[in-house]
């Protein structure tokens, strides 16, 4: 089995010292590359190109542990192995309390030790480098799961004669949240509220503050607030909590009435939904998109009213699902492609969520640049 060379710096101002361990690495037959820094300096500059660095505690420009603390200050430091004199024991027992993987004594180390302590410092930084990638995803995955609990949560819809189908899709190969969100939620009377929006931006900053406006959206539902309050609430919540100026957030917000044969729904920047009936998509009256949220202060959204026919389902959707590319085309797929991506099939079954989201990225070429949400809301009586 063959041993895989290791770029080795050794950090070393007395020349006699050096020409020691130079031969100790010869003598050992060591597959090693050594390069020297005669000072800390140096080997700063130096330091990138190192699996481990032979460290001499007392330099020109560096005393102690000093120099130590310099070269793990750095990002992505290699392994460091203290070289120490007779009498400095307890100092290289400091060094390796302080971060360096071991110490060894100089004029007590034969080539076989330092063999071995080399190959055992970058094998332990290596594992060590691992086991932080590990625990990094981990808390990564915990906090993305904490973050789709805020965006995404289960609806509120116990009891409803509505259903309710949803789907997530994060944009680009990042497989990590964005600020889209939606929800769901039955009152007592019957009336069924469901909202989509879009925060701009991607990130960890723009998901808290999609969970942010999809709670406060909650609590003002369950509260009874009528939907004119609710939008110009979530604005100022909006504006309140959002991480840099200009940022904005587009929703759009439906009203089911509890007889299920009539919706409001008000538009904050946002795409109009698509009403279907069986497998045919409905033209919407004309409705007035309006500005986002957190873009105009004092703005006055307003709802259009629309017929629901028996069998009807309302589909609300993020601008991920139509900002995708087409094959020779440089406009994007834009509302009227998916209605005729849509139509086909809804021709085929009503099951179409998975199959549209999957042609629509294939148009594309590959992964949707941004997040994709979907709500469907269906009459169930």
């Amino acid at each position: 089995m063959r041993t895989k060379t290791v770029r080795v710096l050794l950090v070393e101002d007395d020349d006699g010292d050096a020409l020691l361990v130079e031969a100790l690495l010869e003598e050992a037959s060591a597959p090693f590359i050594l390069a020297r820094a005669h000072t800390l300096a140096e080997a700063e500059s130096l330091l990138p190109d190192a699996e481990c660095v032979l460290l001499d505690l007392g330099l020109p420009d560096s005393q102690g542990l000093d120099g130590l603390h310099r070269l793990l200050a750095k990002p992505d430091a290699p392994a460091i192995l203290v070289l120490t004199g007779h009498d400095d024991e307890r100092e290289g027992i400091s060094a390796v309390a302080a971060g360096a993987e071991d110490f060894l004594i100089k004029g007590k180390v034969d080539g076989e030790l330092l063999l071995r302590g080399v190959r055992y410092a970058v094998e332990r930084r290596r594992a060590d480098h691992a086991q932080f990638q590990l625990r990094e995803a981990k808390l990564l995955a915990a906090e993305r799961s904490r973050l789709e609990r805020g965006l995404l949560p289960p609806a509120l819809l116990q009891n409803s004669d509505v259903n309710l189908e949803v789907r997530y899709q994060p944009g680009g190969q990042r497989m990590l949240l964005g600020g889209d969100f939606y929800d769901a939620v039955g009152l007592p009377d019957g009336t069924v509220h469901a909202i989509i929006g879009d925060v701009c931006g991607h990130g960890p900053d723009e998901a808290a503050l999609g969970v942010c406006l999809r709670i406060a959206w909650r609590a003002l539902v369950l509260s009874g607030a009528p939907a004119e309050k609710v939008l110009r609430t979530l604005d100022q919540v909006l504006v309140a909590e959002r991480h840099g100026e200009g940022i904005f957030t587009t929703a759009c917000m439906v009203t089911v009435a509890p007889d299920r044969r009539s919706a409001r729904y008000f538009l904050a920047g946002h795409p109009e939904p698509l009403l279907m009936v069986g497998r045919q998509i409905v033209d919407l009256p004309p409705s007035k998109i309006g500005v986002p949220l957190g873009v105009l202060p004092d703005y006055a959204w307003t709802g259009v009213d629309v017929p629901l026919p028996s069998g009807w389902s309302l589909a609300c959707y993020t601008d991920g699902l139509i900002e995708g590319r087409v094959p020779d085309d440089v406009d994007r797929l834009g509302v009227e492609r998916l209605c005729e991506i849509l139509a086909r099939h809804l021709r085929d079954g009503s099951d179409w969520m998975d199959s549209v989201i999957a042609e629509v990225t294939e148009l594309n070429g590959g992964p949707l640049d941004d997040d994709v949400a979907v709500l469907l809301l269906k009459d169930g009586k």
